[in-house]
Parts: structure tokens; C-alpha cells; sequence
């Protein structure tokens, strides 16, 4: 239970000045920053993957395999976006 308060001040923290800090980006930096989040992604995806096979026990494999796929979904749908994005500054 000790552990579980400083986690929570921790993941509160990161959601308000995550969102304080994309509220806050002109329209014209959304794609190379949504590129950046995709990279990061990709380290997310890679770290499910390891915790999901190191770990032995059942609840830990369950939840590690929610996390690669939310992490996948978050890859794949990024770069679609941002693919998209791209594709309304081409001429035609």
C-alpha cells in the first residue's frame, strides 16, 4: 500500500502536465510530434513484450499481452495519422 500512493501522485502528475503541454502546441507541430510519441510507442511495445515473458505468473502474462496489444493499437493508429496528416500538405 506504500508503494501504491507514490505511483498514484506519479501517474496524476504525468496526466496533468501531459496534457498541459499538448494543449499548449500550435496545429502546425501535431505531426513531428505525434512521430515522436509513435517512437516511444515502439519502446512500449518492445518493454510489454519482455515483461510479458519474464514474468511467471498468469496475471502478469494476461496483462503484459493487454499491453503489447494496447501499445500496437497505439503504433499502427499513430502512424496512420500521421500518414494522413502528411498526405493533406502534398500537392495534388
Amino acid at each position: 500500500m506504500e508503494v501504491l500512493i507514490p505511483l498514484l501522485f506519479v501517474l496524476l502528475l504525468s496526466i496533468f502536465l501531459g496534457f498541459e503541454v499538448i494543449a499548449k502546441v500550435p496545429t502546425m507541430l501535431h505531426t513531428p510530434l505525434m512521430s515522436g510519441a509513435n517512437a516511444i510507442s515502439g519502446i512500449t511495445v518492445v518493454g510489454a513484450i519482455l515483461c510479458t515473458g519474464t514474468e511467471n505468473t498468469g496475471l502478469a502474462t494476461v496483462l503484459g499481452m493487454f499491453a503489447v496489444i494496447f501499445a500496437t493499437v497505439n503504433v499502427v493508429g499513430g502512424f496512420l495519422v500521421t500518414d494522413r496528416m502528411l498526405k493533406m500538405f502534398k500537392r495534388k
